[in-house]
């Protein structure tokens, strides 16, 4: 079942490239995974070049409530009483030849882990991929006023350095899995540099955040030495902003609450991030705590 579930279109101009990979699912709280692949395909002009077959990889039924059932289902869209649209789950690759660069969307499969797995690291023998590169997100504490906040997992131990310099901060969690988690086990074994990167999104705010879409990109773009200029998301996250402070300001016990989010998020970067500068006043005479 494995190898002919991967479809391979053409073959682009690729020279050792980098993956570039998003999941709908656990791990895309804001659109973050899905919007940054996204984001990058349009304005790299990545064109699509191979997917992976959806079958064997999804449950469309779970038995239950209506509302957990609906999260599996396929989804569809009837005008007039006719089928207009009936979309499976896709996995679909795109090449952008420019950049070496190779951008994944997908949705993480509910089974067959492997095999999935086969498919994605075939295409990286195939082509030579020597780094693939993951950007999740889950709802954490961070205040919207605020930058999310990174930890990354890694394959191999050579990748902490330059994740030091860059300040990314290295997970410690433990817990339920991912297909991503999985992917980064087996990378180590393939020999090829894998980094996962998780960013912490407001929990309080529900859809697209472009805010930390853009963080993402300017994260993925430090790692992959990659120029791309972003004037358009960064328009949308000011007005994003924007759009929140207002809403906010019109409900007191929610801004006392994100007051107070502001506040344990500061003193964390102080202390952790900003250390150095902390202990230098301190041995000033300055204190701030």
């Amino acid at each position: 079942m494995t190898i002919e579930r991967l479809r391979i279109y053409h073959n682009p101009d690729l020279t050792a490239p980098s993956l570039v990979m998003g999941f709908t699912g656990w791990m895309d709280g804001g659109e973050i995974s899905t919007g940054l692949i996204d984001y990058l395909r349009v304005n790299l002009g990545a064109v699509p070049f191979a997917s992976i077959d959806p079958e064997p990889f999804y449950l469309y039924h779970l038995p239950g409530s209506m509302e957990v059932a609906n999260i599996f289902r396929p989804f569809v869209k009837i005008k007039e009483g006719l089928i207009e649209e009936f979309e499976l789950p896709s996995n679909t690759f795109f090449a952008d030849p420019e950049h070496n660069l190779i951008l994944f969307s997908g949705k993480e499969p509910n089974m067959h882990w492997s095999c999935f797995g086969d498919c994605i690291f075939h295409l990286c023998q195939r082509f030579d991929v020597k780094q693939i590169l993951f950007v999740g997100s889950v709802a954490g504490l961070t205040p919207h006023s605020r930058e999310p906040r990174f930890t990354v997992s890694m394959s191999h131990a050579a990748l902490r350095t330059k994740l030091e310099r860059m300040g990314i901060r290295f997970s410690g969690y433990e817990g339920p899995a991912s297909f991503i988690t999985y992917l980064t086990t087996r990378a180590s074994k393939a020999n090829i540099e894998m980094i996962s990167l998780v960013a912490e999104v407001p929990a309080y705010l529900q859809g697209y955040n472009p805010k930390c879409v853009e963080a993402a990109i300017r994260c993925v773009c430090g790692l992959l030495d990659l120029r791309l200029a972003c004037e358009d998301l960064r328009g949308l996250s000011d007005e994003f902003e924007k759009r929140v402070n207002e809403l906010v300001r019109q409900q007191p016990e929610l801004a006392k609450r994100i007051l107070q989010l502001e506040e344990i998020y500061d003193k964390e970067i102080f202390d952790t991030e900003l250390s150095d500068l902390k202990d230098w006043l301190y041995q000033r005479g300055v204190r701030l705590d």
